[in-house]
């Protein structure tokens, strides 16, 4: 968030965050990350591995850091699966985020999750968590995933 002062006017200018999120699938299951105390938001809920996109990096070297980094597990992009542009995604207080979903390849667990994770997991892709315990608009994502698959 930004203040901006203009002829005695203060403005709020909200900027929108650039994110990235993966769809970590092998064998009909996925990977799913429960967020942990070192998360800002949802923590304990179940949520795609993911996180903000850095300075001087491309997206999908930043959802194979991320997903790396949560996870332990080295991946491969796929492909894009979705843009996420919803100026009303639930959970985003006073920013918009704007998410880069990557369709991802497990290769080899080579490490252990970092701080931000409590918890990693596969899941059958028909027997996921409780709506409830999914963090922000994830199970969405992974529905459209899942619906895509049928085509």
């Amino acid at each position: 968030m930004i203040s901006c002062i203009f002829e005695g006017q203060t403005n709020i200018v909200h900027l929108r965050h650039v994110v990235v999120d993966a769809l970590v699938v092998k064998d009909g299951q996925i990977l799913l990350v429960k967020r942990g105390p070192g998360s800002y938001l949802e923590i304990g809920k179940w949520a795609m591995p993911g996180g903000y996109l850095e300075m001087d990096e491309t997206a999908e070297q930043a959802i194979v850091r991320e997903v790396k980094e949560e996870t332990g597990y080295d991946c491969s992009v796929v492909k894009l699966f979705r843009l996420n542009d919803n100026p009303r995604r639930p959970k985003e207080n006073n920013r918009q985020s704007v998410a880069l979903i990557y369709l991802m390849k497990p290769l080899k667990k080579s490490g252990i999750h970092d701080h931000e994770i409590s918890e990693v997991k596969w899941f059958d892709l028909n027997n996921l968590p409780p709506v409830e315990t999914m963090a922000f608009d994830h199970l969405e994502t992974i529905e459209k995933y899942k619906a895509n698959l049928d085509k």
